[in-house]
């Protein structure tokens, strides 16, 4: 079953053409935290990464993210970036899961905003 859903999804890792493909002209050139693999050709012009799990690109860090569209030469691993004391840890997109931020009026906030600004009107 496992190899069938590779075979036809590609939001579960790689696919089996992905898999044929870098086995063949990919260089493993470093892993992040969260165990995706990233990879390029042995000419440098194509550069790719392989998810550790579902295929989702906000979990690649701001690091890689760099690497990935050639903002820069080396990957962190040969020379990581400096981070300022502000900075916050990468975070995924957490966008339709409950820890999503709502901002305050919404419906799915817990604590309600009571509104004393005006009256709601009322038909007689």
């Amino acid at each position: 079953m496992e190899f069938l859903k590779r075979l036809v999804t590609w939001w579960n890792g790689q696919t089996l053409g992905t898999q044929l493909f870098t086995a063949r002209r990919g260089v493993k050139v470093g892993e992040d935290d969260q165990g995706n693999i990233y990879y390029e050709t042995r000419d440098g012009k194509r550069r790719w990464v392989i998810y550790n799990g579902e295929a989702e690109a906000s979990r690649v860090s701001p690091e890689w993210h760099g690497w990935l569209h050639h903002t820069w030469n080396d990957p962190p691993t040969k020379s990581p970036l400096k981070h300022k004391a502000w900075e916050k840890p990468h975070q995924e997109n957490l966008t339709g899961t409950l820890a999503a931020y709502a901002p305050p009026g919404s419906i799915r906030r817990p604590d309600p905003v009571v509104r004393a600004d005006y009256e709601a009107w009322q038909p007689e």
